[in-house]
């Protein structure tokens, strides 16, 4: 059992946050494999889509280092960066893109998970957001259907974890994102559901 003590968890912006994408590329790839992303990822991809972190002033990336190791990361951006991505599925919601800090991914390395480190992250995110005077945090999961052949039995949602840190369901606003599935031959658009709180 690893001890939460020998993790450093830390927030990286401006310059500092540039030399930790290749491994938060690296993780992306590995952690978004497991159920319910089944994400088959390759690094050329990864590398133009955390472009949009290195060219923001207001990005975040939240690195869990374990010495110089990074075992998990998650990352942050204001929502109107990613406007091309998710103004859509806010059409007809009433709220301002500008308003909105946007919690992208999350990925943890398997042994380091109930240890806190999940907690930390949207911690750290969620102060970031503040101090740049955002009043809404958001982020979004994959939908998957219950009866996916690929479900494990053993696969506990985050829903409990999202609802205790006061997130909810944005009824109705869901992007939708292309990806190749493991074992598939081609790209399949999947519904990413978006969940908010005020800040």
């Amino acid at each position: 059992m690893v001890k939460p003590d020998l993790i450093d968890v830390r927030a990286l912006t401006g310059v500092d946050l540039a030399p930790a994408l290749a491994d938060v590329a690296r993780l992306r790839i590995a952690v978004f494999r497991d159920w319910p992303y089944l994400y088959d990822g390759d690094l050329a991809y990864e590398e133009g889509y955390l472009q949009s972190y290195r060219n923001s002033d207001r990005a975040v990336v939240v690195g869990a280092y374990k010495g110089a190791d990074l075992v998990g990361a998650s990352t942050g951006t204001p929502l109107a960066d990613h406007a091309d991505d998710f103004a859509v599925a806010f059409d007809g919601t009433g709220i301002a893109l500008d308003d909105v800090f946007y919690c992208a991914e999350s990925v943890l390395l398997p042994e380091y998970r109930g240890l806190g480190i999940g907690h930390r992250f949207f911690d750290i995110r969620e102060a970031h957001a503040r101090r740049l005077g955002f009043s809404k945090c958001c982020f979004c999961g994959v939908v998957r259907p219950a009866d996916h052949p690929q479900h494990p039995a053993s696969y506990r949602p985050l829903d409990d974890f999202w609802r205790g840190r006061g997130y909810a369901p944005l009824q109705g606003v869901v992007a939708q994102f292309k990806w190749k599935d493991i074992g598939q031959a081609d790209e399949t658009a999947k519904p990413l559901q978006f969940w908010i709180k005020d800040l």
